[in-house]
């Protein structure tokens, strides 16, 4: 995964705030999906299209975490939501 890549909802996701948490529902394959935290101010910015380079630096000026632990978390975090097909990543 690069940091110039732009990265996005894939369309038929859809997204509801259910008791803190947002919850994700892919309507392919009807699995939910449950983000708290970080992962649903991640998935707040990937509303806009934007790269993962942007997606980074908004998450490290928002929460005290260092750039190397985010970087690493991130990577797997978006990795996941590409393997689970909720989103598209462009090159």
């Amino acid at each position: 995964m690069e940091f110039d890549q732009v990265i996005a909802p894939i369309e038929g996701v859809f997204a509801q705030e259910v008791d803190g948490e947002m919850v994700l529902l892919d309507s392919q394959s009807k699995h939910y999906f449950g983000l708290d935290g970080v992962g649903r101010s991640i998935w707040d910015k990937l509303q806009t299209p934007q790269t993962l380079q942007a997606i980074y630096d908004a998450i490290l000026e928002e929460y005290a975490v260092t750039p190397e632990v985010l970087r690493a978390d991130l990577i797997t975090f978006i990795q996941s939501l590409h393997a689970h097909h909720l989103i598209e990543v462009e090159d």
